[in-house]
């Protein structure tokens, strides 16, 4: 399964920059857990301007995965990969200032999850909290599920007839799995 970051595991807050604004929903642990248990991968797929905008580095940010790791891993659950991109068309400095394939709504990290952790697409789910991560699942030829935490529910109001659908709309991150469970088979 491919999750999106902030907004889906944890608590959105914009630009994280610092430690003390990762917090997790109370049911990430958990629903991370159902999906291993099943044999499902867990990949986090994550647009990151923050570091094309010279915000963070890519040392802190591997610092927030490795301490989403430790809080997983205490309550029995596991990331299997991080994906991100640093990329942003406009409004990143230098070589970060670029149109990519890799962030979303384009499917490229998706792709290359896919290919680095020998990923069945066919089998596989995108699960966020914006339009741009049902469109990077669905160009990724995946199905996707929106969710309502993080800015879900504005995201979802604002969805036009004219886009591509979520294959479902759920509240947080548990609903989801428990959708996969009854809907999919682990690739």
């Amino acid at each position: 399964m491919f999750l999106d970051r902030d907004g889906t595991l944890n608590e959105e807050i914009g630009f994280m920059d610092r430690m003390e604004g990762l917090k997790l929903f109370p049911w990430t642990a958990d629903a991370i857990r159902l999906l291993n248990r099943a044999g499902y991968c867990a990949v986090v797929t994550t647009n990151q301007s923050a570091i094309g905008r010279g915000l963070i580095d890519e040392t802190f940010l591997h610092s927030v995965h490795h301490e989403m790791d430790a809080r997983l891993a205490r309550a029995g659950a596991r990331i299997d990969g991080y994906f991100f991109c640093p990329h942003h068309p406009d409004k990143a400095l230098g070589a970060y200032r670029q149109v990519c394939e890799c962030r979303k709504p384009r499917p490229g990290m998706i792709l290359r999850a896919a290919r680095e952790l020998g990923l069945d697409l066919t089998r596989s789910v995108m699960i966020g909290d914006r339009r741009l991560d049902v469109a990077s699942g669905h160009a990724a030829g995946v199905r996707a599920i929106l969710l309502r935490t993080g800015v879900g529910a504005s995201e979802e109001r604002a969805l036009t007839e004219s886009e591509e659908q979520p294959d479902a709309i759920l509240n947080n991150l548990m609903e989801a799995v428990g959708w996969i469970l009854r809907n999919s088979s682990p690739s």
